[in-house]
């Protein structure tokens, strides 16, 4: 039996006072089984996402803090639970038995059965919910029970530091009634009407104000504007909503760098700074932080006390060596930006550091860590995993390398473009005056590792099989997932077939999974036009052959890997045959970037144009997506309607309760409102 709640504690609907009245942000975007919505006033951000299904769920998220509520469900029947929002969601503010200031959301749902049974209940960081869905234990520290009043449940309690906390309370209405954690609906009744209120007690984020972010050239894309409002603060873009509502250094990177164009430089020092003031001591860039309550649990669990100073994970690679390359676009290249380059590094990164100082720190971390390689260009000195790391870049997920050691992106693209940004960056002469004894010598030496780099990294990576073999693979492939393998096998050379492994095991030898990440050369580089029409190749012809479908490019394609890699690779993984949003528009940025060159053979960049063509095409096909992390796809043949070649947009669904689920609003998927068909 649960215990019954005091009225002295009771949060009354009447008691939580609307915040105050300012210019907001509201959007929702619904798909397939889950309804998001997004709100943003006055100093309260929230999200809440409602998931169907038989195992249903209701998720409060907060950017303060990277805090959140998660409430899992099922029908009393078992069968799915459908949700209906009733009423849009409401910004709310309260007091916690302190006195101390709470903000929130109220929300009326509906649900489609006539009762429900709550599984689990969670007041905490959105860490927690994230682990707790990958299914991992959860601290017993942060377990709370629930308290009852009538047809109220409320749950409560304050960060384990003794900090403002979290609060949720859920009102069965309209005759309904409760009886443990079991609610059914009043006799005669097939739905459920619940309101439901949840707060966060950390403290608020400063969101950028709209005329701080874009500029007028902008594309007009109002769901991706909205998204990026909803996710852009002064202390940091989140990654994105509802899981990633934190810093993610590689997230924050990219999206500056596509961005570029048409961002506001107030929010572009805002951005870079973000990043600089993670750094680590050595120079490398934060993946991830752990703030709020969780920060406190991996302090505590690390004997460091009971405090929620933030905790900084440097186990990536990749965004080591994207620093460098943005700061140099951005302050030399962009129009009206090298003239306030000096002023922009000599100032405060916002953390009591000069931001030079700061960028200087990463530029000799990239130059140190690549000499090794430079000197001796073999696979054994190439950037490999850090230990106990089964990934390095953003295909981060368990399989994402196919347990390779040695990524191709940041080995074969973006240390060489590392280095030769440092090289200009030194060669501008805007670090001169803040060089230490030494640099001089040491970063000079970053255009000739550069070139070592850009030269000998890539041929590491080829794969070469010959034709016979590569079309019995093709077809066994295609057969398995019912594809037709005609087009696929009609696109095969009559050669040998050549691509660029998606990394190297641990003794150097090329896992053959086919990948998007080649079209980082066209971002980075300016590839020789032979080696772009063999990058074009893999990324355009028809998968399985290459990765291009009618419903978006593929970020991988284990055609010619074997069975087992296969199997590791699907439609149901995070990184296997889907369709990410940021991945194509980084090959239709790339695209315009070689487009500017003079040096392409007429024929070469009218096969380029063609392609960026046809990948807009299928840009637009799944726009109704565009916003969204990543999807997925179904094949049907003739019946999935003309010039669909028989492919069908499905949302992303995860494999298993090891996977991960697919954003609705992700930071990095707004980089289309720079570019332009």
């Amino acid at each position: 039996m649960l215990p019954v709640l005091p009225a002295l504690l009771a949060v009354p609907t009447g008691s939580a006072r609307s915040a105050p009245p300012s210019a907001s942000l509201e959007f929702q975007i619904d798909q397939d089984s889950e309804i998001n919505r997004s709100l943003r006033r006055g100093d309260i951000a929230a999200q809440l996402v409602l998931r169907a299904g038989a195992a249903a769920r209701l998720v409060f998220a907060f950017p303060a803090g990277d805090s959140g509520i998660g409430i899992w469900l099922h029908a009393h029947t078992g069968r799915p639970v459908h949700w209906r929002v009733l009423s849009a969601p409401q910004a709310i503010q309260a007091q916690d038995a302190r006195g101390r200031p709470l903000r929130g959301l109220q929300v009326d749902v509906l649900a489609d059965v006539p009762g429900l049974q709550i599984d689990q209940v969670l007041l905490s960081s959105i860490r927690v919910l994230r682990n707790y869905e990958a299914g991992n234990p959860l601290p017993p520290a942060i377990r709370v029970a629930a308290q009852r009043s009538g047809t109220r449940l409320l749950w409560s309690r304050d960060r384990l530091d003794g900090a403002p906390g979290y609060r949720l309370s859920l009102q069965a209405l309209d005759g309904a009634r409760i009886a443990g954690q079991s609610i059914q609906a009043a006799a005669g009744a097939r739905f459920l009407h619940l309101r439901l209120q949840g707060f966060s007690g950390e403290v608020p984020l400063v969101p950028l104000r709209s005329g701080a972010l874009l500029r007028a050239t902008a594309t007009p894309g109002l769901r991706e504007r909205r998204i990026l409002a909803f996710l852009s603060y002064r202390e940091k873009f989140l990654a994105g909503a509802w899981r990633f509502d934190t810093y993610f250094g590689r997230d924050t990177l990219f999206t500056l760098m596509l961005l570029a164009p048409v961002l506001q430089p107030t929010a572009m020092a805002d951005g870079i700074d973000s990043v600089l003031c993670r750094l680590s001591p050595q120079g490398e860039v934060a993946h991830e932080e752990a703030i709020g309550e969780y920060a406190i649990l991996l302090n505590e669990a690390a004997g460091r006390g009971v405090h929620a100073t933030p905790v900084y994970d440097y186990g990536m690679l990749d965004e080591d060596f994207l620093l460098a390359p943005l700061v140099a676009r951005w302050l030399l290249e962009a129009p009206g930006e090298r003239r306030a380059a000096a002023a922009f590094l000599a100032a405060d990164d916002g953390c009591g550091e000069r931001r030079v100082d700061a960028l200087l720190r990463n530029l000799r971390y990239v130059v140190q860590r690549t000499q090794a390689f430079a000197r001796e260009p073999q696979a054994r000195w190439l950037i490999g995993l850090k230990r106990g790391q089964r990934a390095g870049d953003w295909r981060d997920s368990d399989n994402g390398l196919d347990g390779g050691h040695y990524p191709f992106d940041v080995n074969a693209v973006l240390v060489p473009a590392a280095l030769l940004a440092t090289q200009r960056l030194l060669d501008s002469a805007l670090l001169r005056p803040y060089l230490a004894p030494g640099d001089a010598l040491l970063l000079g030496a970053a255009g000739a590792q550069g070139r070592t780099w850009r030269d000998s990294a890539w041929p590491l990576f080829r794969v070469q099989i010959d034709r016979a073999a590569a079309l019995a693979r093709l077809r066994g492939y295609a057969a398995s997932l019912h594809l037709d393998p005609g087009p696929a096998a009609a696109a095969l050379s009559s050669g040998p077939l050549s691509f660029q492994a998606l990394s190297l095991d641990d003794a150097g030898q090329p896992l053959p999974v086919m990948h998007s990440d080649v079209a980082f050369e066209l971002l980075f580089d300016t590839p020789a036009p032979a080696m772009l029409g063999a990058t074009l190749d893999t990324l355009m012809r028809p998968f399985p052959t290459g990765l291009m479908t009618p419903v978006g490019l593929l970020v991988a394609n284990p055609a010619f890997a074997g069975t087992a890699a296969q199997d590791r690779f699907t439609r149901r993984d995070y990184h296997g045959t889907v369709v990410w949003a940021w991945q194509q528009a980084v090959l239709l940025a790339g695209m315009a970037r070689q487009l500017q060159r003079s040096d392409l053979p007429p024929p070469l960049r009218a096969r380029l144009l063609r392609a960026q063509t046809r990948l807009w095409k299928a840009v637009d096909r799944a726009r109704a997506l565009r916003g969204s992390e990543l999807w997925s796809w179904s094949y049907a043949g003739a019946a999935a309607g003309p010039g669909s070649g028989g492919y069908r947009l499905q949302p992303f669904r995860a494999a298993g309760s090891g996977e991960a689920e697919s954003d609705a609003a992700q930071l990095w998927s707004t980089v289309f409102l720079a570019l332009r068909p």
